[in-house]
């Protein structure tokens, strides 16, 4: 098993040089990828770019672009740019963001998201590999049949052959997807124990999986399953759980509508559907902190790196024996070199636990 580094957004301020320190600590620690996001706020292709740049050997991983912010011809013109400029480094996460982003920044409508992003991936895979796009399908035509456009092919080269799609999914059928079309997948809230049921829809899809370096079959064999871990280190197990509680809250409570929180539906299937309908409740009413103290310390606790360097290594084993390849770090603690300390003590703890890849 691997570490990455989940650098998250940049928020104002001087974010962008406290990610500059934390990614080339990773690097030194040998962790294999950073991944960066974007929601409203600051792309992820910048960020990636620039991070690019100042590092030399770890991996730049978008996670993920926003399906409805790009059209696939420019994702792939941007995965080409970025794997060649940074020496075949670049990791392409794609994910559909939810219905409030999708349509009430980007004025795209969310219907359909399982067939929009599978064609969305075969016209990207295509024109990376420099093909003449010639595509019709229910929600991505190209060229337009009754225009002047004309069927083109990449200009760029990519320095791969293959540059890696990953998939952010939650619910079943994305998760099925995720096995079929890509070559890793972008998990969040991910608890070990449940982990496995989750890797179970992705094997389904694996079955059915065409493609470079994907042959069907029921093993995972090459596919790389990133669970998105938040980390923080103490004695006071309680106490390092409450920097993670506007996380959660922000989740299971707010990150959608009451009809359709893929991530409060995700909670509930884990077994918390009490918790998460209180937390749902109270966010959406806009009491923020009454939601945060109203996530349990058993469900931040399951899906995260708490406590001391022991402890850390019994958690990463059970990551790695539920089949995750690569748990993605995402430090809380509030100042960079709290952060720092902490990418090393789960480095020792991976060492300790003798998984590491």
């Amino acid at each position: 098993m691997r570490l990455g580094l989940n650098i998250g957004f940049v928020l104002g301020g001087d974010d962008h040089l406290d990610h500059l320190r934390l990614v080339r600590e990773a690097e030194r620690l040998g962790f294999s990828v950073t991944w960066a996001a974007e929601a409203y706020g600051s792309d992820a292709v910048t960020l990636l770019s620039w991070i690019a740049a100042q590092t030399s050997t770890i991996d730049v991983g978008a996670g993920v672009l926003q399906i409805p912010a790009r059209t696939p011809a420019m994702t792939a013109m941007t995965a080409a740019t970025l794997d060649r400029l940074s020496g075949g480094r670049f990791r392409l996460g794609l994910g559909v963001s939810g219905p409030q982003v999708s349509e009430g920044w980007h004025g795209v409508r969310f219907g359909k998201p399982l067939e929009r992003t599978r064609e969305y991936v075969e016209i990207v895979n295509a024109a990376l590999r420099r093909e003449t796009i010639n595509y019709e399908g229910k929600h991505f035509t190209l060229p337009l049949p009754d225009g002047p456009g004309k069927a083109l092919k990449l200009s760029t080269r990519p320095l791969r052959d293959h540059v890696p799609v990953y998939l952010a999914a939650v619910g079943p059928k994305n998760l099925e997807l995720a096995g079929e079309i890509a070559d890793g997948w972008l998990g969040i809230l991910n608890d070990p124990a449940y982990l496995g049921e989750q890797l179970n829809h992705i094997r389904t899809g694996r079955a059915r999986a065409t493609g470079p370096g994907r042959e069907p079959g029921p093993e995972l064999d090459g596919f790389d399953v990133v669970a998105t871990v938040p980390v923080m280190t103490g004695d006071d197990l309680q106490a390092a759980a409450d920097p993670i509680r506007g996380y959660t809250a922000l989740y299971v409570g707010g990150m959608g509508s009451r009809e359709k929180n893929f991530y409060n539906q995700l909670a509930v299937r884990m077994g918390y559907a009490d918790a998460a309908a209180e937390v749902q409740d109270l966010y959406l009413a806009k009491k923020h902190r009454e939601a945060m103290a109203a996530v349990p310390f058993g469900f931040i606790d399951a899906i995260s790196l708490l406590g001391d360097k022991a402890r850390m290594a019994d958690k990463l084993t059970a990551y790695a024996e539920a089949g995750a390849t690569t748990v993605a770090l995402t430090p809380f603690a509030s100042t960079v070199d709290e952060r720092i300390a902490a990418l090393r003590t789960v480095s020792e703890a991976l060492e300790l636990a003798g998984i590491g890849d």
